[in-house]
């Protein structure tokens, strides 16, 4: 699971962050940076939106929206709204957990992470670095078929050392293991994980659609 510190939920050690006061400054300029910055649902998009010519774009760096960075550092706080008067929602303590941008606002992005939470960061906490988080499958959906019960939650998925299922597997990967985004075909990713079991990095393959953080069918070089 992602660190971070926020309201509490069914499952996750974070606790309440301190209730800091609030100062809403509506603007002209943020009303119509919100309105050309659309959040999209916590699903994926069937395609990444640089493939698609005439996609919407941030308005401070042309770059499009929606689009997958990393969190720079080990600490870093989502606050309510795009400026540090504005109350913290949550407070991220995992460098390297893979969110998206889904609207900018001059210094502010307003991104989302695997679970849907969302809330402004300021873009010099977000790197361009591409990573990925193992999501959970359950029986009856797309897995590698390896260890299934039916009726059970499948808690991890295999780390191949070629993009084919009949490789040599690597690793286990429980749902939550961050790793680096190496390359991706549309089917396949490459990725670097630190296992401490195996003492280091693991290079090796997952199915892109195991993962969160690449959308479905991109390919990243």
């Amino acid at each position: 699971m992602p660190a971070r510190i926020g309201m509490p939920r069914a499952e996750g050690p974070w606790t309440m962050a301190p209730d800091l006061p609030s100062r809403l400054i509506p603007t002209l300029a943020l009303g119509l940076a919100l309105a050309a910055g659309p959040v999209v649902s916590a699903v994926a998009a069937p395609a990444p939106p640089a493939a698609v010519p005439g996609a919407p774009v941030g308005s401070k760096t042309g770059l499009p929206l929606p689009r997958y960075a990393s969190l720079k550092t080990d600490r870093v706080n989502l606050r309510e709204g795009p400026s540090k008067d504005h109350r913290t929602l949550w407070v991220f303590q995992r460098a390297g957990l893979p969110v998206e941008i889904v609207a900018e606002f001059e210094t502010w992005r307003r991104i989302r992470d695997s679970e849907g939470t969302e809330g402004w960061v300021l873009h010099s906490l977000l790197s361009g670095r591409r990573t990925s988080i193992v999501t959970a499958t359950r029986a009856g959906g797309k897995g590698d078929g390896k260890g299934d019960n039916k009726g059970e939650a499948k808690a991890e998925t295999s780390l191949y050392a070629r993009a084919d299922d009949a490789s040599a597997e690597e690793a286990r990967l429980q749902a939550g293991v961050i790793g680096s985004v190496k390359s991706c075909t549309g089917t396949w990713c490459r990725v670097v994980v630190a296992l401490p079991q195996k003492r280091g990095d693991v290079d090796g393959y997952v199915r892109q659609e195991r993962l969160w953080g690449v959308y479905p069918y991109e390919k990243v070089e």
